[in-house]
């Protein structure tokens, strides 16, 4: 089971390795068929750590606080991450011996759809490790997610293991097996290919400058005249350009530009002499029922008037803020003169709007959320902008997975997908998922790019998961028909 785990986890690396996905499930539903509720629960939660310890790796990595907290961090992660997996241990166990048998292939898929859908509620919510990430690369293939949601892939992932199993397990149908797969794969895939080239152009579009300054973020804010230099000039450069938006990347400037005035003015001044427009990201201090807390914000500052600000949705557990700060509170003395673990969530969704071009933010981890995504363009976002900081992060596998998400949701709202990044990755992305200029990790750089917008919204920005909530009733049927009949 632990090389199962491996072996999924190393599918979610940029090394094209996505298919290892398509077999490495066969051990777990092999366990979940053949074994009793306590050895399910225990060998869930043995592939799901090694799973999400191998993918997610770089969480133990980040240069923003000491080792301890950092490895702490990757261990707690994981270790929640797999009690979803014994859940499934548990669940698939609640079928009676005969049921397994002769249903166990048709529920599997249908309930590890319905965890990647629960895991992904609250402010524990991941769906950064659903098994669609892991095939991002191919690009023709997930094409139908634009109706399904990243839970579509799951399911057909799932079902191909199923497949396979029962084909090696009846060695005379493996060959028949393999062909449905392909077959499956391949018609998903010309599906995929006639979509993308039936998808139209339009005549509107908006000319991005996307600033990529890559800055050490643990030096930023000890070296605050430097680094507001450094991006003044890249802002010059910017409009030098003539493009109809700057961005900026997370926390730009090491400044709380609602409370610095001169600073934000000076920048307002700029905007206001090119006439162009600025998103950048910002840390915005507020006091709240008589405590400070810190909101990880982008402030859009138009010319000629007062700025717009949109503040964190979902903030990042144990990295923005403490879960039980009153008992245990490790953030409180990172980044130099930023409580991390007083970060409080912002309350509005927001569309900024600017000479009829309707676009919004998500800032950093919010971009691994398909319904903060969803709902900002069912608000009219005709563009989304991805804010994020990955230098924490360091060489590792993170930004390289954070980028890869950045397709998923440009694919499953039919939207560009316009991602700023400190120090990498930053890029363009069409509707179709793909790439059509980027900047790569450490590399300091401006890309100048027009965006095409105003496509049709998709069936999944709509209806939203209609997919897995269908999949969540129909493994609780299943499960509910198997007990009744086990126990009445």
């Amino acid at each position: 089971m632990t090389f199962a785990g491996i072996a999924t986890g190393l599918a979610f690396f940029p090394l094209n390795l996505g298919f290892l996905a398509w077999v490495s499930f066969i051990p777990l539903f092999h366990v979940f068929v053949n074994s009793s509720l306590k050895k399910n629960l225990i060998y869930g939660y043995i592939f799901g750590f090694t799973f999400n310890i191998t993918a997610f790796y770089w969480i133990g990595s980040n240069s923003g606080a000491d080792k301890f907290t950092v490895i702490g961090s990757l261990v707690a992660a994981a270790g929640y991450l797999s009690i979803f997996y014994a859940l499934a241990g548990i669940l698939f166990s609640l079928l009676s011996k005969n049921h397994k048998t002769r249903f166990g292939g048709v529920l599997f898929p249908f309930l590890i759809v319905f965890i990647e859908w629960l895991r992904s509620f609250g402010a524990m919510g991941f769906p950064w490790s659903n098994i669609a990430l892991s095939q991002s690369k191919y690009i023709y293939f997930i094409q139908f997610i634009d109706i399904t949601g990243t839970y579509g892939v799951s399911f057909i992932i799932i079902s191909f293991n199923v497949i396979l199993y029962n084909g090696i397990k009846n060695k005379i149908d493996l060959k028949y097996a393999l062909s449905f797969i392909l077959f499956v794969f391949i018609s998903l895939s010309l599906t995929g290919w006639s979509k993308i080239k039936s998808l139209s152009s339009f005549d509107k579009i908006i000319k991005t400058a996307i600033v990529q300054p890559n800055i050490d973020p643990n030096t930023k804010w000890g070296n605050k005249n430097k680094i507001i230099a450094i991006m003044d000039s890249l802002h010059f450069e910017s409009n030098k350009l003539k493009p109809d938006l700057v961005i900026f990347p997370e926390t730009a400037l090491p400044s709380y530009l609602v409370r610095d005035n001169y600073t934000r003015q000076n920048l307002q001044e700029t905007v206001d002499s090119s006439n162009i427009p600025l998103l950048t990201g910002t840390i915005h201090a507020s006091n709240y029922n008589g405590s400070r807390y810190y909101f990880n914000s982008a402030m859009f500052l138009k010319p000629h008037s007062d700025y717009e600000l949109y503040s964190k949705i979902h903030l990042v557990p144990f990295a923005e803020y403490d879960l039980l700060p009153a008992i245990f509170h490790p953030l409180t003395k990172l980044n130099i003169n930023i409580d991390r673990g007083r970060f409080k969530s912002g309350e509005e969704f927001i569309v900024f709007n600017w000479k009829n071009f309707l676009f919004s933010d998500l800032i950093c981890y919010e971009s691994s959320i398909p319904r903060i995504a969803r709902k900002f363009v069912s608000m009219g976002a005709q563009f989304l902008v991805i804010q994020a900081n990955d230098g924490w992060l360091g060489n590792s596998y993170g930004p390289y997975q954070h980028f890869e998400l950045a397709r998923l949701r440009a694919i499953e709202n039919r939207v560009p997908v316009v991602r700023c990044a400190n120090t990498g990755i930053s890029g363009i992305i069409k509707p179709d998922g793909t790439v059509q200029n980027i900047i790569d990790l450490n590399q300091k750089g401006i890309i100048s790019e027009s965006v095409n917008i105003g496509f049709k919204s998709s069936f999944y920005t709509k209806y939203g998961d209609m997919f897995a909530f269908s999949c969540f009733i129909i493994t609780l049927v299943f499960i509910f028909y198997s007990c009744i009949k086990q126990f009445f």
